[in-house]
């Protein structure tokens, strides 16, 4: 871990990311791209130097409250997270200045603020979203190493349901040869319907490769999948975007299965339900 220094913690859209670099150890992660310019070690993170100051300092600036979103480059809730306390202090400006939150993380360490994110939803609102890729938790184990297992991450999502807070679950990536069966993905469903998840976020049944994340992800599999490499290498080449060759059908499975339980997909359908900001009106009295 580091300190580096930085002007904004905000983007013009509201996106907030407190770190640069993950300890999660996704074997897929997007993140270690090379388009993304991280200049260190991944796995040596880079902290935002005075990040709730800054952060302050830019929402006392907004002319507008809205959502802020987080975790779209690093989880928010590494374990480094526990000691430092940064990104509760920052959910705790967040509050105070009565913006809403929508946020995403792989840890379960995310509800030691819950009683924060709780008072965020009743000012403004709040969304906790929850990327689950595998239900096998020996598979978990192999593919996403440091973070919490997936049967933790959907026990989070059933206290999050129990707070009243909404949740909504990434289902993303789904590797090819790997975790693109239906077993895997009614597995996945299944709790999601018993954590009465309201979205699904699915890109369709895959995952992206480009430079920097292609030879990590390779680098794994010839660890922990022996030969997958090959298959990747046959299909794809060098394509961005690797389907499963099982997509049409988990589609479907997907889609019934959200009608049948009154879960939103769609991506732009949920990405609207996750940023919309719905302030409380304060109640008017007579005295």
């Amino acid at each position: 871990m580091h300190y580096a220094d930085y002007k904004t913690i905000l983007s013009p859209q509201n996106g907030m990311n407190l770190f640069r670099g993950c300890t999660h150890g996704c074997i897929y992660c997007d993140s270690r791209s090379d388009c993304y310019q991280i200049n260190h070690d991944f796995e040596d993170i880079e902290v935002k130097r005075g990040a709730p100051r800054i952060l302050e300092e830019q929402l006392r600036k907004r002319r507008r409250r809205g959502m802020i979103g987080t975790g779209a480059m690093c989880d928010p809730y590494m374990p480094m997270e526990e000691t430092l306390d940064i990104t509760r202090q920052c959910l705790l400006l967040i509050e105070r200045y009565g913006f809403g939150l929508a946020i995403q993380t792989k840890s379960a360490l995310i509800l030691r603020d819950l009683d924060i994110l709780k008072a965020i939803h009743a000012k403004a609102r709040c969304v906790v979203e929850m990327t689950l890729t595998t239900f096998d938790e020996e598979l978990c184990q192999k593919i996403e190493p440091h973070v919490s297992t997936t049967k933790e991450r959907f026990h989070t999502l059933e206290a999050f349901r129990d707070a009243g807070i909404p949740t909504v679950v990434w289902l993303s990536p789904i590797l090819p040869f790997i975790n693109d069966t239906e077993e895997n993905l009614r597995g996945l469903l299944d709790y999601c319907v018993r954590a009465g998840v309201k979205a699904i976020l699915s890109f369709g049944f895959g995952v992206t490769m480009r430079g920097g994340n292609r030879e990590y992800f390779y680098q794994k599999l010839d660890e922990l999948f022996p030969g997958i490499k090959d298959l990747y290498i046959e299909r794809y080449g060098s394509t961005y975007s690797c389907r499963s060759p099982d997509e049409p059908r988990l589609v479907r499975i997907l889609k019934e299965e959200c009608a049948k339980h009154g879960i939103l997909c769609g991506s732009e359908n949920v990405f609207r339900y996750i940023h919309a900001f719905e302030p409380k009106q304060e109640q008017l009295t007579l005295f």
